[in-house]
């Protein structure tokens, strides 16, 4: 009988463990707590900053730079499954400074790529103002602006990409579950019960299985007592505003700081973002859509034609050392937790799937999963 596994959590990490072990003949069941593939992944705006695996030496890097490596063929070959084009381009990316504080900042981001053999160089600002005539006026009144660019910076169309995971999952015979929360999950006799309630019938059942990984995100630490990492994670609230021209104004990814610009193949611009402690609270506020606006059209003026087209906000799982939590629960054989990825879930979620799987199936990952064990993130005490 093949393997059976219980994924909890239906965003871009779930999605492409579910994905990746039904490839490997492993019996699939994704639960979601709301639809599938609709909560903080599908509100990213799909940002993949360079990296390099072969020269990565500390953890988060490498497991940075598998992913980076992994994307091209992974949404290949989903593309190749589903037929859905997931929008990933590489694109490039340009860094813009304004302030000695955003300066120095870049300086130490470039030198610390150049450790890492990433290409970024810095650019005349009348030559990216050639190269991107959207920013030539903020360059006029910008005179001691500085401009970086790297090559290897990448997007992806968040919603396409979980839309073909979503699909891919299905045509893996994935059973996917929506509207159903976990609330327990126990492990006895080598067997592993979860306790789950449907948010629209109401309807309670006790489902039984050989191994659970839960991927609940910021609400990863409320799926369960057991799991002791109520206070492992905190969400952090991200705002984005959603604009439309009737071409794209940019080639690459514009950066500021923690704000950014992204220009999508027809004509759509993201607006992000922003770093809010609100607790689980999603929800967008007319005071930061203002300042986005604001910090939109200040960079390209041109923007202030673009229709208005959305606004949404996410909440991004961050943990206290900035590591996300990947592993299995210790003093439990068949729980696992693959969650934490604060902003950078979508660009781990294929070598987190991958490593993840290994795991399970008693394979030596690729990279090793020693900084992202669950141990040291978990309460000392057990919860009652």
């Amino acid at each position: 009988m093949n393997h059976r596994t219980i994924i909890i959590g239906g965003g871009a990490v779930g999605l492409s463990l579910a994905w990746e072990l039904a490839r490997r003949d492993v019996q699939v069941t994704l639960l979601d707590r709301g639809e599938i593939g609709k909560a903080t992944s599908w509100a990213a705006a799909g940002i993949l900053p360079p990296a390099n695996f072969e020269s990565a030496t500390d953890a988060i890097d490498q497991l940075r730079g598998l992913s980076h490596r992994m994307f091209p063929d992974w949404t290949g070959h989903l593309k190749q499954a589903t037929g859905i084009d997931t929008g990933f381009r590489r694109c490039g990316g340009w860094y813009l400074a304004n302030t000695p504080g955003e300066r120095a900042s870049m300086v130490g981001m470039t030198e610390y790529w150049r450790e890492m053999n990433i290409h970024c160089e810095q650019i005349a600002n009348q030559d990216v103002a050639t190269r991107e005539p959207y920013l030539a006026d903020w360059f006029k009144r910008s005179p001691n602006a500085s401009a970086w660019w790297t090559e290897d910076e990448c997007q992806i169309r968040s919603p396409d990409y979980l839309k073909a995971l979503t699909t891919a999952c299905q045509k893996e015979n994935v059973q996917l579950v929506p509207h159903t929360s976990v609330f327990d999950i126990d492990e006895s006799d080598s067997r592993v019960k979860v306790s789950t309630t449907n948010s629209l019938t109401k309807e309670s059942k006790h489902l039984e299985t050989d191994s659970v990984v839960v991927c609940a995100g910021a609400r990863t630490g409320l799926v369960a007592p057991m799991l002791r990492l109520q206070r492992a994670l905190v969400p952090i609230r991200g705002q984005i505003l959603l604009l439309k021209n009737d071409t794209p104004l940019f080639k690459g990814v514009v950066n500021v700081g923690h704000r950014y610009l992204v220009a999508r193949d027809d004509g759509h611009t993201l607006v992000g973002s922003c770093e809010e402690e609100v607790g689980l609270q999603l929800g967008t506020t007319a005071e930061m859509l203002a300042s986005l606006k604001e910090f939109a059209l200040d960079l390209c003026p041109e923007l202030s034609g673009a229709d208005e087209v959305h606004a949404w906000s996410g909440l991004r799982p961050m943990t206290f050392d900035g590591f996300p939590i990947i592993g299995r629960v210790p003093e439990n054989s068949n729980v696992y937790v693959a969650s934490g990825h604060y902003r950078s879930g979508l660009h781990l979620s294929p070598a987190t799937a991958v490593a993840m799987a290994d795991l399970m199936l008693g394979r030596k990952p690729a990279i090793s999963l020693d900084a992202f064990r669950v141990g040291k993130q978990q309460s000392p005490d057990k919860q009652p």
